[in-house]
């Protein structure tokens, strides 16, 4: 079971990456409202992934959830965004691809 919470840091940091390029991207005003709270809800997400690594496996569960919450947060964010056409359709399936790979986790 180690090596899967292991797997999911570099599939989270291609996805973070991914991320903040495409939030630098936005609107000036959008960049600093909804990109930062993305950026919020990503940054907490990845703390949560790197304790479900230190912790044992009995207490992952509570941090998994944690992630859960996270990614459905950014999904909304995501239809946001392409619905007031901030980004493209390819950059949301780019974007949501990652997260569902995250999610399979």
């Amino acid at each position: 079971m180690e090596e899967q919470p292991l797997l999911l840091i570099p599939k989270v940091e291609r996805y973070m990456e991914y991320m903040l390029n495409l939030l630098m991207k936005l609107p000036r005003t959008e960049k600093f409202s909804i990109g930062n709270e993305y950026k919020v809800s990503m940054y907490e997400m990845l703390k949560n992934v790197m304790y479900i690594v230190k912790i044992e496996e009995s207490k992952r569960l509570y941090y998994i959830d944690k992630i859960d919450v996270d990614l459905n947060c950014q999904r909304i964010f995501l239809r946001l965004m392409v619905k007031n056409r901030w980004i493209d359709e390819k950059k949301f399936d780019i974007a949501m691809a990652h997260i569902s790979e995250i999610g399979k986790f």
